[in-house]
């Protein structure tokens, strides 16, 4: 669609065209096109439209892009489909993308799924490169962001994605046609370059768009309890939990990064559960 300034804003969607809609905000550098629950949506009374974030996928670049545009550009999306009642999902690196459209009142719900956590809050608990790229981003976000989008490719990604995961992922990934769909997601989110990606790692290592104390919607949080990623909650959610008014929070044994394809039903059964 058209946004009102010119850009074009994409998205990919599966499910019911009549269903409850479902927002997706997908995980670092990865367009709308991996999705999840496709065998389920129908049977759910579901819609699922996966969000390409500007300059990822076929979403037109933003180099301004803050949470609270982003937010904008959703609610144009929501105006102009006609959604209601909508529900939200955010995993990993999209997870404080979709606090950020709680935050502007347009979700109902939403299940933060393997996310990212409010990493300033949660500093002492993080490894030395993760804590080094907050150094960086205070230090200089312009030149911490143009180093990222030059250094940066879906196979750069991929590389991180595998190394940081647990070994139960990792044979997912490697074994598994899960693998091939998010490669086939980070290729789409970097076939506009990696700028979008650079100005999504800054936004999202800075500020939460909305402080935890202050999120007014349900909020289910979901972690596998073998997570290894050094981008995710550090504590699985721990802290982030005692900070959410109104909070759920889920950690499953046998499960770690990947736990939104494994579990789908389960983490949207629950969303859709008061």
């Amino acid at each position: 669609m058209r946004l009102p300034d010119g850009r074009d804003l994409a998205w990919t969607e599966w499910g019911l065209p009549d269903g409850r809609p479902v927002l997706f905000a997908p995980g670092a550098g990865m367009s709308g096109v991996l999705g999840f629950g496709t065998d389920v949506l129908a049977e759910l009374g579901l819609r699922l439209l996966a969000l390409d974030r500007p300059g990822l996928g076929r979403s037109s670049p933003d180099p301004g892009k803050t949470y609270a545009s982003w937010a904008g550009d959703v609610r144009c999306l929501v105006d102009r489909l006609g959604l209601r009642s909508v529900l939200g999902v955010g995993f990993s690196q999209g997870a404080p993308f979709a606090v950020a459209l709680a935050g502007a009142g347009l979700l109902d719900a939403v299940a933060l799924v393997a996310g990212q956590d409010d990493l300033r809050a949660q500093r002492h608990l993080l490894v030395p490169e993760v804590a080094g790229m907050l150094d960086a981003v205070e230090a200089d976000p312009a030149g911490f962001e143009r180093e990222i989008t030059r250094v940066a490719d879906a196979d750069w990604l991929w590389g991180v994605i595998l190394a940081t995961a647990a070994p139960v992922d990792r044979e997912r990934y490697e074994g598994t046609g899960l693998g091939a769909a998010v490669r086939a997601a980070l290729t789409d989110g970097f076939a506009q370059g990696a700028a979008g990606y650079a100005r999504d790692l800054v936004t999202a290592l800075g500020p939460w768009p909305v402080p935890a104390e202050e999120i007014a919607v349900p909020v289910h949080l979901w972690y596998g309890a073998g997570d290894t990623s050094t981008v995710h909650s550090p504590d699985l959610g721990a802290a982030l939990a005692t900070r959410i008014p109104d909070v759920r929070r889920t950690v499953l044994d046998g499960e770690a990064g990947a736990l939104l394809w494994t579990r789908t039903r389960d983490v949207l059964t629950a969303l859709t559960t008061p």
